[in-house]
């Protein structure tokens, strides 16, 4: 039985190295990133059994994405392969203040795009302790909000991320969709914009955070918000970081996903609120430090960072 269990697209992430721009790239940066597959991987090397379903190209690229999850310890045992079809891509341009991050997707007609919810072996998925899915996939099409409303009626418990792209849907239709999961969540996470965006919740902390709770109750929601961290309400109580990184922004892109990887990891070992809250926080500055979509962490990292961090490791 596996901890977590994820279904989404990896794409192929081509980034321009900062401070360039799209206009005048020589070369990309290659990695391999989506949200679902970066909060496998963080979680995997946090030590959870994780799992993740998708569609890959029958090729080197294809190849590449399982080798590179599988050595992060993501089982990919349930990932199609799929002949004669391709990988997603996205652009990265990274700004400079003032200049805005630019992702440009390349995802049409993908591999994944062809998976049908027939074709998937849901047992994993019965059996998680947790599936954690994001708003992203059911904005890719109708096949897949298939996919992710079967995750729904399938799982236990299942982990929804708003994860909303203004790119893929419209915020009507991402609340239409959401609000039909909502209810069944046992998690939620949700960036602030998001939650003005897509619900028309404005105000502090505490009142986006009731106004999601109407949705559902008994859900654990995280709202995150950006330099000015995060808040949780669970059990009728707000939980907020007590402990504050100093980070040396190297890439935000995959930090969310950090999070709710490193809340998952903590609450799924029985972890005190204040504590999953502060090791989410941890695990999403950590992320920040480093480049490409994945967390590269283990607990040994969390640990040194809640307790301070350290210049030099001997």
């Amino acid at each position: 039985m596996h901890d977590l269990v994820t279904l989404g697209e990896v794409l192929l992430r081509l980034a321009v190295p900062s401070p360039g721009l799209f206009e005048t790239a020589r070369v990309l940066d290659l990695q391999i990133g989506g949200a679902e597959a970066n909060v496998a991987a963080a979680c995997a090397r946090l030590g959870m059994r994780t799992a993740w379903i998708s569609a890959l190209p029958l090729n080197p690229w294809g190849d590449r994405v399982r080798r590179e999850l599988s050595a992060h310890g993501v089982d990919c045992t349930y990932v199609s392969s799929m002949p004669d079809a391709r990988l997603g891509l996205y652009f990265l341009e990274y700004g400079v203040a003032p200049r805005s991050v630019h992702v440009l997707y390349d995802r049409r007609d993908s591999a994944f795009s062809r998976l049908m919810p027939d074709a998937v072996d849901w047992e994993p998925v019965r059996r998680a302790r947790v599936a954690h899915v994001t708003g992203i996939t059911p904005a890719l099409g109708s096949q897949a909000r298939k996919l992710v409303h079967r995750v729904f009626d399938e799982a236990t418990t299942v982990s929804f991320d708003i994860n909303y792209r203004a790119t893929l849907w419209s915020p009507s239709e991402a609340r239409t969709f959401a609000e039909s999961v909502l209810p069944r969540s046992r998690y939620i996470f949700v960036g602030k914009a998001e939650a003005e965006t897509v619900f028309g919740l404005q105000g502090d902390s505490e009142e986006v955070l009731n106004g999601l709770s109407r949705r559902n109750p008994k859900a654990t929601i995280a709202l995150l918000q950006g330099g000015e961290g995060s808040t949780v309400l669970d059990s009728g109580r707000f939980w907020r970081p007590t402990v504050r990184h100093a980070v040396q922004m190297i890439d935000p892109i995959g930090a969310g996903d950090a999070y709710a990887a490193g809340f998952l990891w903590a609450s799924l070992n029985g972890r005190h609120p204040q504590d999953a809250v502060n090791i989410a926080a941890t695990v999403a500055a950590l992320k920040c430090s480093m480049w490409g979509d994945f967390a590269l962490i283990n607990p040994k990292d969390v640990e040194d960072a809640l307790g301070g961090g350290a210049d030099v490791r001997r």
